[in-house]
């Protein structure tokens, strides 16, 4: 075993601090970032650009006369299956990495962030859906904030000029209320303490409170809090 987390899975409400503390780690130097955080070069695998592209393509299948394929005009998904097609999508561009980069892990970590809430099945739906090469693989790193918490920065990071933005998209208060209000992780984390059953894999876990905000700030505080969470974390995907 390297010093480095293979694959972190970065899950929380939407608004809740993941980009914020994405952003601080790419500015991290490298070699403080394996020791403090024990994640290396850095790839991203997100759902919301391809959530995003499927709201792209039915407005212009719309303005094209033909039927919508993926979401309804209040942009809300036309089954939940696709909230699972997110999850596989996001399996196959990582399984698309471990075939063209078979070094892959002697340098990098791979994040994948989402969100889920329980309207759509939530984490326990979403966690059956990724792939023995992802589960096998990973640790998973909560942000935890309110609901109430997630709605204020919601509002406070929209940009209707942006809408495709990955730190400037946001929801319309309706639309995060049915769909992130109630989330399951609390459930799945009482269930396994350290440690989350997936399937037939036990996938380490450490919680980021941050429900004082930290990650908005960002700087030395979110760097020691980081740090402290990340440590934990090491401590039980190593077995330290």
């Amino acid at each position: 075993m390297n010093n480095l987390f293979p694959v972190l899975l970065l899950n929380a409400r939407p608004a809740a601090g993941k980009s914020e503390i994405l952003h601080y780690l790419h500015h991290v130097d490298r070699a403080a970032r394996i020791r403090r955080f024990h994640i290396g070069n850095i790839v991203e695998i997100d759902d919301f650009p391809m959530l995003w592209s499927w709201f792209e393509e039915d407005a212009i299948l719309e303005e094209m006369g033909f039927h919508r394929l993926h979401t309804d005009t209040n942009g809300y998904f036309n089954h939940h299956g696709l909230w699972n097609l997110l999850i596989r999508k996001i399996c196959l561009e990582y399984e698309k990495l471990l075939r063209d980069r078979r070094d892959l892990h002697e340098n990098t970590t791979v994040i994948i962030e989402f969100s889920r809430g329980c309207e759509h099945g939530g984490y326990a739906e979403a966690y059956k859906h990724l792939s023995q090469a992802v589960i096998s693989r990973a640790s998973i790193l909560y942000v935890d904030v309110s609901y109430e918490e997630s709605l204020r920065k919601n509002r406070r990071r929209f940009n209707p000029e942006r809408p495709d933005s990955i730190l400037e998209h946001g929801l319309p208060d309706e639309k995060l209320e049915r769909l992130y209000r109630d989330t399951d992780w609390h459930e799945l984390a009482e269930t396994g303490k350290e440690r989350i059953t997936v399937g037939t894999a036990r996938v380490p876990f450490a919680v980021f409170d941050n429900s004082a905000d930290i990650t908005t700030a960002g700087g030395e505080p979110l760097g020691l809090a980081l740090e402290n969470s990340f440590s934990r974390l090491w401590e039980i995907y190593s077995g330290a």
